[in-house]
């Protein structure tokens, strides 16, 4: 985890040029977020470690800048063929750019059966938190996905489009996890666009769930809150009939909006979509069926177990938060793939930390690790538990 520490400079550094830049007085920076200007000093010289998302997105907000600028993002990481994912993630977006053109796609494209079984394997680098081989994977499959809308028609078609709003939901997610905010942000548009093109409103839902995390990046929780309001309106039918997948979504988005009310600092708005997600993983859990989840939503009973625990971290309430997660179900927890897991462990290093534990924090720290390492080496509140640590 060393490469964790070797940043050229402190995030309160570049905070401080940020606002000197605007010519901002650090009175009304720190008025601006909600902070005392001792405390916004001591961010500048490095004496406080930012390690809450909602501050480092609150501060990005109020100095017009993205919160990547501040975390110095994209981290440089990994083995030598892992640091190559930009090359990828450019030909992701040669393809995104070109999404109305007639596809470049050399052959007959598969049928959309065989082209779903290619997302399977997406999911499974997905939830072992391997992004930079979901990048490397997907150009070829949003080319062939196009390449099958332009020559098909009635659902075969809707169910190309499907396909390619699922595989920008995929460099969605990987464009987050390694910091590249230009694939995040061109994913979501396309992931609307051809949502909307596929016949499947749940897909709909979920390209506006990708739109709410983007939100975050800018400080927006209303916005958030009434992004995914909009989107459950949009599948409440289906959820009330019971079906499997709009159950998934419906809790997901609850999860979502759980988080933005929680950075928001309305605990009251937190705790009622946690049990509204609560009430959809208990019906979920009732069917006792196995779906193939198309819109690669990862909701269940677990999820919400450990979302209910972060979202308690996001109000800074470190004391709750461990009591939540010494009577947390454990095999629901572990149930959970390796990417939740391991931001879980993430927050518990968090919670630890907080409460002035560093050695229960620091094996927290490491045990995410060792489940998700490509994650934790390029999430920027692990470096900064880390850094806290040492």
């Amino acid at each position: 985890m060393a490469s964790v520490l070797e940043e050229r400079e402190s995030i309160g550094r570049r905070v401080r040029r940020a606002r000197l830049r605007l010519g901002m007085p650090q009175a009304d920076l720190a008025q601006a977020i909600g902070k005392t200007q001792g405390w916004l000093s001591k961010v500048e010289t490095g004496r406080i470690e930012l390690d809450r998302a909602s501050t480092i997105n609150e501060l990005a907000s109020a100095l017009h800048c993205h919160p990547n600028d501040l975390l110095e993002r994209p981290y440089v990481t990994g083995t030598p063929s892992e640091k190559q994912w930009p090359v990828a993630a450019a030909s992701i977006l040669r393809e995104l750019r070109r999404y109305d053109l007639t596809p470049v796609f050399d052959g007959t494209p598969r049928d959309s059966v065989l082209l779903w079984r290619e997302t399977a394997r997406l999911h499974r680098l997905r939830d072992a938190a391997a992004n930079i081989a979901i990048l490397h994977m997907l150009p070829d499959l949003l080319r062939e996905a196009r390449a099958l809308a332009e020559v098909s028609t009635g659902h075969e078609r809707e169910e190309a489009f499907a396909i390619y709003a699922v595989c920008c939901k995929f460099a969605h997610t990987a464009g987050h996890a390694l910091g590249h905010p230009e694939l995040v942000a061109m994913t979501c548009e396309r992931a609307a666009w051809a949502a909307a093109l596929s016949g499947d409103l749940v897909m709909a839902a979920v390209a506006d769930w990708m739109r709410v995390w983007d939100m975050w990046a800018t400080a927006d929780w209303s916005d958030s809150l009434a992004l995914s309001d909009k989107a459950l309106r949009s599948i409440e039918a289906q959820y009330s009939a019971g079906d499997p997948l709009a159950l998934r979504a419906w809790g997901t988005l609850q999860l979502r909006a759980a988080v933005s009310a929680a950075r928001a600092g309305d605990a009251e708005e937190t705790e009622s979509r946690i049990a509204l997600a609560r009430d959809a993983g208990d019906r979920i859990d009732a069917l006792h069926e196995s779906v193939f989840d198309r819109h690669s939503l990862t909701f269940s009973t677990g999820n919400v177990q450990i979302h209910a625990i972060s979202v308690r971290l996001e109000m800074g309430d470190h004391a709750t938060a461990l009591r939540m997660h010494e009577r947390a179900d454990p095999a629901h927890i572990a149930a959970l793939p390796n990417s939740r897991r391991s931001h879980h462990q993430m927050d518990l290093a968090r919670a630890w930390l907080w409460d002035g534990n560093r050695e229960p924090a620091l094996a927290e720290l490491e045990t995410a690790e060792r489940i998700a390492p490509q994650l934790v080496r390029n999430h920027p509140i692990a470096r900064a538990t880390l850094r806290k640590i040492v």
